[in-house]
């Protein structure tokens, strides 16, 4: 990560930053500040494990796609709920269960948040998810990858 971006303390910087990257021909270090501003986001986030962690900032990571597909700042709203009430890992599992639309993984690619999406963050972490979402998550990227 570039200097300049890792220096970055608030994710309201990071996306200043990331606009002005990005109008200044500078797509990667627009992504390396939107993905600044993620890790930021996360830190705020009180969790026990890095596993939680990572499931936090692939929390962040769908809001900014939601963001992106709504054209206005939006929250995860039915994700946040559901982690109060069931835990981070749980609330991960319960929404790799269900329907995913292959739209939200491509525009993570578009913004170079491929990374954060919540089947990758289960994948790297199959020990804490029963089998069939781990198997879900391996089809899913395998069909948006084109990699089956």
């Amino acid at each position: 990560m570039d200097d300049r971006v890792k220096n970055i303390k608030t994710p309201q910087q990071c996306e200043v930053f990331a606009k002005n990257a990005n109008d200044k021909g500078r797509p990667d270090l627009a992504k390396q500040a939107k993905q600044r501003a993620i890790q930021l986001k996360a830190e705020d986030y009180e969790v026990e494990t890095d596993a939680e962690k990572e499931a936090i900032e692939a929390v962040y990571a769908y809001e900014e796609v939601l963001t992106l597909k709504n054209k206005k700042k939006t929250r995860a709203a039915r994700i946040w709920p559901m982690i109060k009430r069931h835990g981070v890992i749980p609330a991960i599992e319960k929404t790799v269960n269900r329907e995913a639309d292959p739209e939200d993984y491509s525009l993570l690619v578009e913004i170079g948040l491929k990374d954060y999406a919540f089947e990758a963050m289960v994948i790297r972490h199959a020990q804490l998810f029963d089998a069939e979402c781990v198997d879900i998550s391996k089809q899913r990227i395998a069909e948006w990858t084109g990699s089956e």
